[in-house]
């Protein structure tokens, strides 16, 4: 029986070189995403991989996306919640509420109706379970400046995990959660250039490949489903995590 896995911002970066790692791997591979053109892209590169666009912020969408998922496939072994949002550095005094929304929303709630859909499906198929691995960040342990929407939304992540984790097991669902530091993605460039520190300064971080992410994302879907990684971080060995300030 294939093993079968959605990933969520799956059209670039970790999601989508995560996508391919598992693809490699003989996992059949849902890519989904808001633009159907570059997930497309993205499946191209591996007979394994499709692509369904969804909005993750949206119920309709999400019900219509796990949907199609067990049309194409009948059953979901894996989700790996990857689909986030980082809005623009700003002081805490002038973050509006739009911005700190838009990180909840997609960040929060779209990791939650995807995690929902996915624990319904894995608690009723046959055989029953699964795994949900969510993407934290370093930013679920420590903040950076100016960066108070996104610090909050990773977070709630960490409550959602562990949630997840305690009503899950009765289901045979296990919950991990990956935190990531300054692995290069389109998303992180500007970390490379330059990025305020603690103090107030502004110096470029040291950075990851990131199929070190991917790897470990792999390395947490092989696990058999009475082993689980709860918490894994894995990031830039010199980045400013511990000590940041």
């Amino acid at each position: 029986m294939e093993a079968i896995a959605l990933i969520t911002g799956g059209g670039s970066g970790i999601g989508r070189a995560s996508g391919l790692r598992l693809a490699e791997a003989g996992w059949r591979v849902v890519l989904a995403g808001r633009r159907l053109d570059v997930l497309e892209e993205a499946a191209a590169a591996h007979e394994n991989l499709s692509a369904i666009a969804a909005d993750v912020t949206d119920e309709a969408s999400v019900r219509a996306l796990f949907g199609e998922i067990m049309q194409r496939h009948g059953r979901l072994d894996l989700l790996f919640n990857n689909a986030g949002v980082f809005t623009p550095a700003t002081p805490f005094g002038q973050t509006s509420l739009e911005a700190f929304t838009t990180s909840l929303n997609v960040n929060v709630v779209g990791s939650f109706l995807c995690a929902r859909a996915a624990f319904r499906i894995m608690a009723g198929q046959t055989p029953r379970g699964g795994r949900i691995i969510n993407n934290g960040s370093i930013s679920a342990h420590v903040p950076r400046p100016q960066a108070v929407s996104y610090t909050v939304s990773k977070h709630a992540i960490t409550g959602l995990t562990r949630s997840i984790s305690l009503e899950g097991r009765v289901f045979g669902i296990a919950c991990g959660q990956i935190d990531i530091g300054n692995a290069v993605t389109e998303l992180s460039a500007g970390i490379a250039k330059g990025s305020m520190q603690a103090d107030e300064s502004t110096a470029p971080e040291p950075m990851m490949d990131v199929e070190q992410a991917a790897a470990s994302v792999l390395h947490m879907a092989s696990l058999p489903l009475s082993a689980n990684v709860q918490f894994m971080t894995v990031m830039a060995t010199s980045m400013p995590f511990i000590g940041r300030g």
